[in-house]
């Protein structure tokens, strides 16, 4: 008899797992994947996907304004939720079932079951009762929304989980958070016609990012009508009939019909017996791993969320395909975690890679800014009040692009093309020889000539 009854067991049916299950099982493994929820996990279910076809939603409406400054007239246009939520969960159940057929088609045995390690080789499954052994355990269990600590009414919060089956719009919303979830959702819900409040208890929004991007979006969203109070945090939720009364550290208080937290999101680690196998937990929450993706445990591997390293989609992604390729492809695999594009999705977009003003110019002696606000060609004719913003931070010794920022339509999809020339190297003279497209908004990537400002770290006396 075998001394395992699989080569790899996954726990988690996310895109990291998922991932992992197949590209180990194309190398000829024998693959075993657990998940309690549904399969496609965090992005598919509960997270980008459906978020993002919300963003589609809720951008609609200012399509409509803006077409009568093109000559159109479109009846008031009016909106149903139910019908949204409706398509939006008959995609979602289209994918998981892609993501099942993927599965299947690699041989990858599905157990719809939560599952808790017994051993560094043994996995208990909840739904029968068995214990599967495996040669090698992969945890990519993601991560699950915090609610910061405990305050009168939080039974009363809900979350993005949560925010993406409500039955009705609410007319009014108070979202508490300031990373992308929150910020995205506030834009979603603004966009649908809901009065959003976003309360946030640093100075401004979207930390760890440039700060001139920052204040271009808060400054935008202000002007969509969203009111963006920083610096408070909120400190009871009270029930009043059918509203919810929100109070805030500053003593204000604010009645909404729903009251949500998107504070950030805990690496999903308890419960699953990793304490007891001593598999070592970092100070962030998430499972120390190293640049293999292997823990403290020798046969026991995380990929994901779970580890807390880069919390995105893609990056789970290659981390799991790097893991099946290192244990099982024969090909040992590093992801490389340094300039990864990214977006978030509000109204306006915001697609940045690299460093941050801030982060250049503690890293490089000399720092030369180039960056540009206009108002995008569409506004002109539409009448909309928006201008976008775009910024490129350069190495003044080498000219290599170390950073790009972006504010405005379609941010994200620039930000994956600008993301190729700056993992590459791309210098400044790179991009000021590549011929513009015109008229397009991207055209001003390679039109900046003038610096904005060049910053010259000054030698220790």
């Amino acid at each position: 008899m075998a001394e395992h009854d699989v080569d790899l067991f996954v726990i988690g049916a996310g895109s990291g797992g998922v991932r992992a299950a197949r590209v180990a099982a194309s190398h000829g493994a024998r693959v075993m994947i657990a998940e309690e929820f549904r399969v496609g996990g965090t992005c598919v279910i509960r997270g980008c996907v459906p978020k993002k076809l919300l963003v589609y939603a809720s951008r609609f409406a200012d399509d409509f304004e803006d077409a009568a400054g093109f000559g159109w007239s479109v009846d008031k246009p009016v909106f149903h939720w139910p019908t949204l939520i409706a398509n939006k969960d008959r995609e979602i159940a289209r994918l998981e079932a892609a993501y099942k057929s993927t599965l299947e088609r690699f041989k990858v045995e599905l157990v719809e079951s939560r599952a808790v390690l017994d051993d560094a080789h043994t996995v208990c499954l909840s739904a029968n009762g068995a214990r599967v052994r495996a040669a090698t355990i992969l945890i990519a269990t993601g991560a699950w929304p915090h609610y910061g600590p405990k305050i009168p009414g939080l039974e009363h919060v809900i979350s993005s989980n949560e925010a993406l089956h409500l039955t009705d719009l609410p007319k009014r919303i108070v979202i508490q958070g300031g990373g992308y979830i929150a910020v995205e959702f506030a834009c979603i819900f603004a966009g649908l016609g809901s009065e959003v409040t976003l309360v946030y208890r640093g100075e401004n929004i979207l930390r760890g990012f440039d700060d001139d991007v920052r204040e271009h979006l808060r400054s935008e969203m202000r002007a969509r009508g969203i009111t963006v109070t920083c610096g408070h945090t909120v400190t009871a939720i009270e029930k009043a009939g059918d509203e919810f009364i929100t109070h805030l550290s500053d003593k204000t208080t604010i009645a909404a019909d729903k009251v949500m937290f998107a504070i950030g999101r805990r690496p999903n680690v308890m419960g699953l017996g990793l304490d007891r196998l001593g598999v070592r937990i970092h100070e962030h929450g998430g499972i120390e791993v190293d640049a293999y993706s292997r823990t403290s445990v020798p046969n026991i591997y995380a990929v994901g969320d779970v580890t807390n390293r880069i919390n995105l989609t893609p990056v789970a992604i290659r981390e799991g395909h790097a893991f099946a390729d290192t244990v099982y492809g024969n090909k040992p695999t590093r992801v490389d975690h340094a300039d990864v594009p990214t977006a978030v999705f509000s109204e306006p977009e915001v697609g940045v890679i690299g460093l941050t003003e801030a982060q250049a110019r503690a890293e490089f002696d000399v720092v030369d800014v180039y960056k540009t606000s206009f108002r995008p060609m569409k506004a002109t004719l539409s009448g909309r009040q928006t201008r976008s913003f775009m910024k490129l931070l350069v190495d003044g010794i080498s000219g290599r692009v170390v950073g790009c920022h972006l504010v405005g339509p379609d941010a994200g999809e620039l930000i994956q093309l600008v993301g190729v020339a700056v993992k590459m190297g791309a210098t400044k003279a790179d991009f000021d020889a590549t011929m513009a497209v015109h008229p397009t908004a991207a055209e001003e990537l390679v039109t900046m000539r003038e610096k904005a400002m060049t910053y010259r770290r000054q030698a220790a006396e």
